[in-house]
Order: C-alpha cells, then sequence, then structure tokens
C-alpha cells in the first residue's frame, strides 16, 4: 500500500482579498511523480507555492487549513527546514549567475551555513550531476559559470542544486515551458528517474507531458481541485464534466 508523504487539509490560499486556493483535500503518496494542471489563473502554482511556504515571500498572501509533511504540518516547521525537505525548481532555468557550476550545485548549503570539508561537497557535487544526467557533460568544466551551460542543461543544473539538498518532495512550476523540444524530452526522462528516490509534483500546461510523466493527475479548475486520480484513467475516463471540457480542448 502507497504510504502518503504530502497531505492537505482544507486548504486555502488568499491574496488580500482574493480567494485563490479552495478548500483543497488531497493525498500525494511517495515516491510519484504527480502533475498538476488546469487552465491559467486556476490556483496551480499558488497552490504548488504553498506546499513548501514560498506563497508567504509574496506580501498579503494568507494561507488557512493545513499541508501536512509525513503528518506534520509545515507551519509548524521553520520556513528554511520546510523548503530544505521541499525542494522547488521554477519555470525559467535560475542557476546563480556568479557562480560556477559547482558552486551552484552546493549552493544551498552556503547559504544556509552549513560548513562541509572539500571532499563532502566533491561528492555532493559529482552525486547530484549524476542523478540528473548532467555529470557526464560537465565534469571538465566544474569552473565554468552555471550561465555557460545551455538551457536545458542551466534547468538540470538547477535541478541538481535541489536534489543536493537531499529533499523528499520536489515541487516543478512548469520547469520546461522556457526549453526546446530536445531539452524538454531530458527534463521528462529525468522524471522518471527522479521518482524512485523523490516525490514529485509538477504544474503543467502542457497535458501531453502530463501523460507521459504523470502516476497520478490532479485538474485544478478556479481554485478548486475539481479532480484526483490515476493520470490514465483522468485522460481516459474523467469523472468530472469540467475534467473532460478541459481535456479535451473545450476550454483552456
Amino acid at each position: 500500500m502507497e504510504s502518503t508523504i504530502v497531505k492537505a487539509v482544507n486548504y486555502n490560499s488568499y491574496f488580500g482579498a482574493n480567494h485563490v486556493v479552495k478548500d483543497v483535500n488531497i493525498e500525494i503518496p511517495k515516491n510519484a511523480a504527480i502533475a498538476v494542471m488546469g487552465p491559467s489563473g486556476c490556483g496551480k502554482t499558488t497552490f504548488l507555492r504553498g506546499i513548501n511556504r514560498m506563497h508567504e515571500l509574496i506580501p498579503g498572501a494568507t494561507a488557512k487549513g493545513q499541508i501536512l509533511l509525513n503528518g506534520t504540518d509545515v507551519m509548524e516547521m521553520h520556513p528554511i527546514f520546510v523548503r530544505l525537505k521541499i525542494g522547488m525548481v521554477f519555470q525559467r532555468p535560475n542557476p546563480f549567475p556568479n557562480l560556477s557550476i559547482y558552486d551552484n550545485v552546493i549552493a544551498g548549503y552556503k547559504l544556509n551555513g552549513i560548513s562541509l570539508p572539500k571532499s563532502e561537497r566533491d561528492r555532493i557535487v559529482e552525486h547530484s550531476l549524476s542523478r540528473v544526467a548532467l555529470w557526464g557533460e560537465v565534469k571538465d568544466s566544474l569552473t565554468k559559470k552555471g550561465t555557460f551551460l545551455s538551457g536545458g542543461q542551466q534547468q538540470r543544473l538547477c535541478i541538481a542544486r535541489a536534489v543536493a539538498m537531499e529533499p523528499e518532495v520536489l515541487l516543478f512550476d512548469e520547469p520546461t515551458s522556457a526549453l526546446d523540444p530536445i531539452s524538454t524530452s531530458k527534463v521528462e526522462e529525468l522524471f522518471h528517474e527522479l521518482k524512485k528516490n523523490y516525490t514529485l509534483i509538477i504544474v503543467t500546461h502542457n497535458m501531453q507531458q502530463a501523460a507521459r510523466v504523470s502516476d497520478k493527475t490532479a485538474f485544478f479548475y478556479m481554485g478548486e481541485l475539481v479532480e484526483f486520480d490515476d493520470t490514465k484513467n483522468m485522460f481516459t475516463n474523467p469523472k468530472d464534466t469540467r475534467t473532460q471540457n478541459y481535456i479535451t480542448g473545450r476550454f483552456s
């Protein structure tokens, strides 16, 4: 039986008086890839950012209800600890422009004041870059800036930076929307490998991508979680008319 790693209980998110995410209840299993899809402005990214408390960085943002990580409410944890356990990769690749590839990977340790011997830093860098299938491409260029890499390589570097902290959950906010088809394909292949060690929650506008990479899909509409099911069931036999309309392109 699959175990739950992230659970939302009556979760609501607001920007001022604007009620963006409405009474979401969901249980996300461990070591699975979850796609979160829905039309623009439906609350997908707001919900995603709430999972590791990134929404708090936006002025006027508030939340009610609970997000549980392994049964503990993330609101009762220190936000830094939450973000160490729940890493995030954004829409556009954002390596630190002034840092080398090597220093980008271990940036999280330096930012959090965690001192490590060089041998351990070296191990983490090689392990993390190997995890994202980038080590072979960059091992002779570790002192070059992260921005020296192609867009697809930069995004994999950002994933390596998140992986380096040994999180349990990785959040992805449309991680391939700024990438070309070949780079997108490489990142999608990576998802299948990463879910062996992490739980992946992937916001995507691309239904074909959701079908290719996810085990389960959550469909959001107007701030509500309309449906959450195995991806194959969702695409072949949606239970809610709104899901069916979205999948068949009657609204977008």
